[in-house]
């Protein structure tokens, strides 16, 4: 008789990685509609560049130039988007925690830019806007349970 072997449902390697995934496709679908559909692709970007500018200003920083402010943005949101993916983790019931919290983001992207004083028009200007940025932040947390489910999948079919 073979011998029981456990994979571990706490494994915050997969949950970073499977995060950052999330996070990467999410950016990708952005900036790739964006430049498909300038008219009303959701403009993450300028909004975390408005979010970037004022942080440096409250702290007395110098303002970057439009590309550095650009970059670091995009650094950014891939860096913040994969922390915030990756409480998909692993283990049971990420395909829940996956779709929760992409519709949380999707959600929270069109209604709280405006209350933060960060503008309306990047995330809310109109109906295809607004379906667009939820729909892409629900896809980010469905790709990071889809790759946190096919490692899980893949540590099990390994160790039998």
């Amino acid at each position: 008789m073979k011998p029981t072997t456990t994979v571990s449902s706490s494994n915050p390697v997969q949950a970073l990685v499977s995060g950052l995934v999330g996070a990467l496709v999410l950016n990708v679908v952005h900036e790739t509609v964006r430049h498909l559909r300038p008219v009303d692709a959701p403009r993450m970007d300028i909004l975390g560049e408005r979010g970037l500018r004022r942080l440096l200003f409250k702290a007395n920083a110098p303002q970057p130039d439009k590309q550095s402010a650009y970059v670091l943005t995009l650094a950014g949101d891939v860096l913040s988007n994969g922390l915030y993916y990756s409480l998909v983790g692993s283990g049971r019931h990420v395909w829940w925690r996956g779709v929760a919290l992409g519709l949380a983001a999707g959600v929270g992207g069109v209604v709280l830019p405006g209350p933060m004083g960060l503008g309306d028009g990047p995330s809310n200007r109109t109906s295809q806007t607004k379906a667009m940025t939820v729909a892409w932040y629900l896809l980010g947390g469905v790709v990071a349970a889809a790759v946190s489910a096919g490692w899980t999948r893949s540590a099990r079919a390994t160790a039998d």
